[in-house]
């Protein structure tokens, strides 16, 4: 695999110890050797968001939160610009269609798209990728 999507659950494993799993360690070992992150735009902002709420829940340090959001930006990904594009038509249709948020529908359809496997904990998206055959990882 040379690329892969990665939507914000997985990503939060990468730098959130109780998240993390030997399978998300691996996939991040992989991006570390250099297999290519593709996300939508959103990603970037859910990341943070996600974030900041833990440490406003202290169950991060404003110490971890920077570290994290610093780790998270020295990783090689690829924003996706079409999200934008596609909220008020195919995004929608998807999220309709597969009872997802618009959220999870941009990852969908960003793998979809691109013909890329998708990296997810989350469980409702899993089910979609897998019910339009989407290669899921870990």
């Amino acid at each position: 695999m040379d690329r892969f999507v990665v939507d914000a659950s997985m990503a939060m494993a990468w730098v959130h110890p109780g998240q993390a799993t030997p399978e998300t360690d691996t996939l991040l070992a992989q991006v570390g050797e250099g297999t290519a992150v593709v996300v939508p735009a959103l990603w970037p902002v859910e990341i943070a968001n996600a974030l900041l709420v833990l440490e406003r829940r202290k169950r991060l340090t404003a110490e971890e939160r920077a570290a994290a959001l610093g780790a998270l930006r020295s990783l090689a990904f690829t924003v996706d610009p079409e999200m934008s594009a596609l909220a008020l038509t195919r995004l929608s249709q998807l999220a309709s269609e597969l009872a997802l948020s618009v959220y999870d529908a941009a990852y969908l359809e960003l793998a979809l798209r691109l013909k890329l496997p998708l990296a997810c904990k989350d469980g409702p998206l899993r089910e979609a990728a897998k019910r339009r055959r989407l290669t899921i990882v870990p």
